[in-house]
């Protein structure tokens, strides 16, 4: 009985059909959780990419212009939300200010004329006319305008991703939302600043 159960267990030692398939058990969750953060990082940073040309391309296409319609402007800032896809899991804010710098001797305020603003689908003023703003110390140039556009993307990975919207649970939530933003300063091309009468 004994002889017969050391047979079997030195039988069993030597038997090496199911070791891949073990190993594999072991190794395939790794290698799986591995394919899909680099996945997901090489989206997340090609989608980065996209938010900085957003800005640049939609301030580069105002700052273009002499004068402006507000409907031209809004056409804009459509082209500049398209530049987005095919990432379809939310939608970047896109908001072009249009900005005077006083003309004075000495610390000039900066103003802004004019703005339009794209958050999803809805188009509206970003700030009232003439409001206050900040600007960079040295483009604070008295006397001359900006344009100044910005952009904002709330990146959701596809780990916490669901078709209807349902909110995170377990690891997915803690990596629910990434914020991505970029903004540009751009100066008139055709004539000292870029006019836009209806808006």
């Amino acid at each position: 009985m004994l002889r017969s159960i050391a047979t079997l267990s030195k039988r069993f030692r030597s038997d090496r059909r199911g070791a891949a398939a073990i190993e594999f058990a072991f190794i395939a969750p790794i290698l799986f959780v591995l394919y899909f953060m680099t996945m997901e990082v090489s989206q997340a940073i090609e989608t980065n990419k996209k938010v900085g040309r957003i800005a640049s391309m939609v301030g580069d296409l105002v700052a273009q212009q002499r004068e402006v319609p507000r409907a031209d402007i809004d056409r804009i800032l459509d082209i500049g939300a398209a530049i987005i896809q095919p990432y379809e899991r939310s939608s970047p804010t896109i908001i072009v200010e249009h900005i005077e710098i006083e003309n004075v001797a000495t610390d000039p305020d900066a103003f802004v004329r004019w703005s339009r603003k794209l958050e999803g689908t809805n188009k509206s003023q970003a700030v009232p006319k003439n409001t206050k703003t900040d600007v960079p110390e040295q483009l604070l140039v008295p006397g001359t305008f900006l344009v100044r556009v910005r952009t904002d993307l709330d990146y959701t990975p596809v780990i916490a991703w669901t078709a209807d919207q349902k909110a995170s649970v377990g690891l997915a939530s803690a990596f629910s939302s990434l914020n991505m933003s970029e903004q540009y300063y751009l100066r008139p091309r055709m004539s000292a600043d870029v006019r836009c009468t209806d808006c």
